[in-house]
C-alpha cells in the first residue's frame, strides 16, 4: 500500500519512512503543499497523511484540491489542537485527524482502518471540462477540439486549480492571493488582476465578457463551472 506523507518536518518524515517501510508500506514524501498535490496526481497513493501548516499551499488548500476529483483517504497529522481546526479539516474532506505528538501504535491503527476503505477500483481520470476545453490535471494540459494545447504558466495552473477545487464558490481576493502566492501576498491585488486577465484570455471564449471566471464586484471571483 502506497502512503503519501505530506509534511515539511524532515525528521518526522524520516521517522515515518523507517516505521512504515518496516511494515511493508511504500512511502512517498512531499515537503510542501504544491509538491503534495502533484504527488497525489502523479503517484496515486492509497492513503495521504497530510500536515496542515505547509509552505506554498497549506493543508486545507491541498485537501480542497484533492477532493475536486479524488476520494483517496486523507489522514491529517497536525500540531493544531483547536476544535475549529479539526472541524475545518474534516469539512474540507479529511477522513481522520491526529494531533502531534502522537503514539506510533495509534497512528498505525488509524492507517490500517483507512486502508480497509481502499478499494482496487481505479479513480476516474481527473479531467474537467470548461466549455469546449478539456483540463487534464495529471498531464497539466488544456486541450481544444482542434488546434494546439493551451499553454499555462505554473502560476496560472495554481490559480486554475484553486478555482476547479471550489466550483460555484465565491473566492475573495485575499483567499486567492494566499492560496496561490502565499500569506505574504494577501493584499497584492495587482498580481491577481494580471493573472486573472491572462487566465481569461486563454480559457474564455470572449475574455471581455467572461462566462466561466466571473467577477463579484468588490469581493472576488467565482468559477461558474463548465
Amino acid at each position: 500500500m502506497k502512503v503519501l506523507v505530506a509534511d515539511d518536518d524532515a525528521q518526522l518524515a524520516r521517522a515515518l519512512a523507517i516505521t512504515l517501510g518496516a511494515r511493508g508500506y511504500e512511502l512517498v514524501v512531499a515537503r510542501d503543499g504544491r509538491a503534495a498535490l502533484d504527488a497525489v496526481i502523479t503517484e496515486r497513493p492509497d492513503i495521504v497523511m497530510l500536515d496542515l501548516g505547509m509552505p506554498r499551499l497549506d493543508g486545507i488548500g491541498v485537501l480542497q484540491a484533492i477532493r475536486a476529483w479524488s476520494t483517496v483517504p486523507v489522514l491529517v497529522l497536525s500540531g493544531r489542537t483547536d476544535a475549529a481546526d479539526k472541524i475545518e479539516a474534516l469539512d474540507a474532506g479529511a477522513d481522520d485527524y491526529v494531533t502531534k505528538p502522537f503514539q506510533m501504535d495509534e497512528l498505525l491503527a488509524r492507517l490500517r482502518a483507512l486502508g480497509r476503505r481502499v478499494t482496487p477500483v481505479a479513480e476516474a481520470s481527473p479531467t474537467v471540462r470548461i466549455g469546449d476545453l478539456t483540463v487534464d490535471l495529471v498531464a497539466k494540459q488544456v486541450t481544444t477540439p482542434s488546434g494546439p494545447p493551451v499553454r499555462l504558466t505554473p502560476t496560472e495552473w495554481r490559480l486554475l486549480e484553486v478555482f476547479l477545487a471550489n466550483p460555484g464558490t465565491l473566492l475573495t481576493r485575499e483567499m486567492l492571493l494566499t492560496q496561490v502566492w502565499g500569506p505574504a501576498h494577501g493584499s497584492d491585488s495587482g498580481y491577481l488582476r494580471l493573472f486573472m486577465a491572462q487566465l481569461r484570455r486563454k480559457l474564455e471564449p470572449d475574455p471581455s465578457n467572461p462566462r466561466f471566471f466571473t467577477t463579484e464586484a468588490g469581493m472576488g471571483y467565482r468559477f461558474t463551472g463548465a
